[in-house]
This record gives structure tokens, sequence and C-alpha cells, in this order.
């Protein structure tokens, strides 16, 4: 037997895996309400015990962890064009598993920059202009940058001709030289960032609260959670040199605090008479609906659906919906259980409810466009409704007496024609919440990694959009 420990500092729950490497087996998982108020390591503590009276006591090869606790990775980023550098500068973010708090383009105001002095990030992304084109405007914001009193690590991913000067600029901050996000126009760049966003994440995620504690019992804090996921759907899409993937797939994270939507699909126009508009995607993509989630962002749903369709499509009363939403506000480690139908009912509609908003924004959409020659069709974003594989994950999901019909709220609706979301997957399920761990595990094993997934995922079948709930 050759163990190891992977580790994964949830929001809302701490998640503790053990795998042996020799078998290619789960030995056990167990997890914990995260105690970032006061010390991460109690929460790690609880769930080891409860591992250990599942597995017993083991001496680990290796612990690796990622983590989203303390509230993540917390980045703001700065372009030029909302659309175009600074659009590129979100998506490097995203992909590299931050949470990012604000977006400015153009140049800095007073109040965007009080609102840094007063909220500094854990990084700080600053782009804009293409290689040879405006170089003024980052120019102007890093010295902009320097007045302040604050202090955070920056990386500079924009221009060329303007990154000498603006690392002179900041002499005064941590920085980072990155090649441009977008050296030209709807070109992206994002994967020499994403590094450099890791680089820093590993030096200063310890300082989270408790995480320095923590950090003595690990080998090593390799990632953002939401990072993890990502590596492990890529890995799961893509294969490695010796065992084949799955294919594209499109997944959803529906967490306590946000729910993240992932897509490792080229996402390009599948007929001829459509026109593709705007900056590439790229091919794995996350995106983070930060106001949707099924404890801390439960209102959010709320606010996006309403009182009234949620207590329909649950079958309960607007007074139901509400007394939950301030119950499970009040307790955000609440798991409904068999005996209480009437909560399995909310949360689960809560649950569907956020794959929906999630999946609808995370997709690409098609709209009219008139010329001369007659109607053609623009698309914006990703197509993904070739995509055959739907992946789940997430407490609410993997709770839920029926995660299926949940997972299908992520495929085409009649409600939503234009939305290019799948019309037809295989529905699979996280039901071991392995994907963070496998994710980690990947950076020393992947192929090991790829073939504990393919084990480990259940697949609920084949879901087509028909099967999608629609209004009367």
């Amino acid at each position: 037997m050759r163990p190891v420990l992977l580790i994964d500092f949830g929001s809302t729950f701490t998640k503790v895996t053990a795998v042996d490497l020799d078998e290619e087996v789960l030995l056990g998982h167990a997890s914990a309400f995260t105690t970032v108020d006061h010390d991460i390591g109690d929460g790690l503590s609880l769930a080891m015990n409860d591992l250990e009276k599942e597995i017993g006591v083991l001496q680990y090869d290796y612990r690796l962890a990622c983590s989203s606790a303390a509230g993540g990775l917390r980045m703001i980023v700065s372009g030029l064009m909302p659309e175009l550098t600074a659009e590129a500068g979100r998506l490097a973010a995203l992909g590299a598993g931050a949470k990012i708090t604000r977006v400015f383009t153009h140049r800095l105001s007073r109040q965007d920059l009080a609102h840094i002095e007063a909220n500094p990030p854990d990084i700080f992304l600053l782009a804009g202009g293409t290689d040879g084109g405006n170089r003024a405007v980052i120019t102007d914001n890093a010295e902009a940058l320097a007045r302040l009193d604050a202090r955070f690590p920056i990386i500079i991913a924009g221009n060329r001709d303007a990154v000498d000067d603006c690392e002179d600029i900041l002499s005064d901050f941590e920085t980072t030289v990155c090649p441009n996000v977008m050296p030209r126009f709807n070109k992206l760049n994002i994967d020499p960032v994403q590094k450099a966003i890791r680089s820093l994440f590993l030096t200063h995620i310890i300082r989270a609260r408790g995480m320095t504690k923590a950090s003595s019992l690990l080998s090593g804090i390799l990632m953002p959670t939401p990072s993890a996921v990502l590596s492990a759907m890529v890995l799961l899409a893509k294969g490695t040199k010796r065992e084949a993937g799955i294919g594209e797939l499109f997944a959803i994270d529906v967490g306590g605090a946000t729910t993240d939507a992932y897509s490792i699909a080229e996402g390009h126009p599948t007929d001829v008479s459509v026109v593709l508009k705007g900056l590439e995607e790229p091919y794995a993509k996350r995106t983070v609906e930060g106001d949707i989630g099924m404890r801390y962002s439960a209102t959010g749903i709320n606010d996006v659906i309403g009182t009234a369709r949620l207590a329909e499509m649950s079958d309960t009363t607007e007074e139901d919906v509400q007394h939950y939403l301030t119950a499970i506000s009040k307790n955000k480690a609440y798991v409904p259980t068999i005996d209480d139908p009437r909560s399995s009912s909310l949360d689960r509609v809560l649950a569907s409810s956020a794959v929906g908003i999630a999946s609808t924004r995370h997709a690409g959409t098609l709209e009219e466009a008139y010329t001369t020659s007659g109607i053609v069709y623009v698309q914006t974003g990703k197509d993904l409704r070739g995509v055959r594989h739907i992946l789940l994950t997430g407490g609410s999901v993997i709770h839920a007496s029926d995660p299926r019909s949940i997972a299908e709220h992520a495929l085409f609706s009649e409600d939503n024609p234009f939305s290019l979301r799948p019309i037809e997957a295989e529905i699979w399920l996280d039901k071991r919440y392995i994907l963070a761990a496998m994710g980690v595990l990947a950076e020393r094993e992947s192929d090991i990694a790829l073939r504990l997934m393919k084990k480990e995922l259940i697949s609920l079948g084949m879901s087509t959009a028909s099967h999608v709930y629609t209004k009367e």
C-alpha cells in the first residue's frame, strides 16, 4: 500500500480523501465544516478524525491540498476596453482559480483607487493595450497604483511597449511581468498569467487565517480549489498520452458561496451561416456566479428566480421559501434529511435553479442580425450544443435524491432558445466529491488520477433537452 492524503479546504466544508496509489483505489473520504473563522486546522482535524474511524490511522507518503477558504484567491483586474483586454484578464484570472472582486476598465478613477485602498486584493492583474497599441492608459494606471498606501502583488500583462515603464513605476510592489494577455486584437494569451497567479498563490495563501499552522502538516498547497477542479476536468476530457479521456464536457460545481461552471470544449460555430463575435474563448473556461450559491448566496437564487417561482417548483408556499432561506443563512452547514421532505424539495429546487442560471450565463448565445443578404446569426461565446457530457459536483447535488433532474437544468431549454447549452448529454455525478482531489493528485500522478475518475464518477445515463422543466 502507498497511501496519499488529498485535502480540499473549501469555503463551506473541508474534505479529505485518502488514495492508495499502488491499488489505484479510494480508501476513504470524510468532511467537516470549514472553521476559517477561528482556526482552519480545527475543521481539518474533525475531518481527519472521521476518516480515521473509517480506514484507520495511516502513514501517508505525502499530503497535498487545495484551498478556497478565507475568501479564496481574491483578485482585481484592470484593462483598457471592457470586451477586450479587461475581458482577457478576467478569463485568465478565473481560469487560474481566482475570485474576482472587481474589474476596472480605462483609467482608474479616484473612486476606483479608494475601493482598492480599502479592499486590497491578494493579486492585482494590470493589463491594457495590444502590443504596439495604447500604452498611455496602462502606464497612467501604474502611476495611480504607485500612489496607494496599500501594497499587494501585481502581475503586469499588457502592452509590451509599456511593460518596462510599469515595472519601474511599481518598484515598491512585488511585481511579476508576463506576456500580454491580448497581444493582438481578439487574440488570447492567458497561460503565462495563469502560471504566475498560481505561483503567487503558493507564496501567499498560507497567510490566510490559520493556514500557516495547517500548512505545517502538508507536503504542499498546490493550487486554488477551482484551479484543481478545472485541472481535473481538462484531464478527464483530454486524457493523457497513455490513457484516453471521455471527450468534451460541461460541468457545474454548485457550492455554498458560488456556483462555478466549466466547459472543456472548443465551442466554435457549427454552421456556416453563424458569425462569431467578440473575444475568442479558451478551450478550458471557468465562470463564477458569485451571487448564486446554496448557503451564503442562496438569496441570490431567489433574486433571479423569484420567491413565487421557487415555491411553485418545490410545491411549497412563498412563506416556506422565505423561512428556509432564513434558516440556511443562520446554519450554513445544514444538510436536509429524508425525514424533512419540505426542506429536501426546497434544496433540490435551489440547486436546480443554480445549475440553470450558471449554465445559461456560461454558455454562448445566438442573436439574429439583418443584412442586405438576409438574416444571419451572430454567436457570442461558446456553442456547447454538441457537448455530450455534463458533470455535476457539489454537496447539494451529491446528497440530492434525484441528481439527474438537477443536472438536466444545464440542458437547452425552449424558454431560452438562443442559449447554446447542450441538447443531449450523458449525466455524470461526482458522488464522492473527488474532482478537486484528483486535480491535486494529477500534479504528480495524472494517469492514476484519470483512471480513478473514470472508475469513481457515476453515470446517470443520457438526458435530452425534452426533459427540462418548462413553464406552463
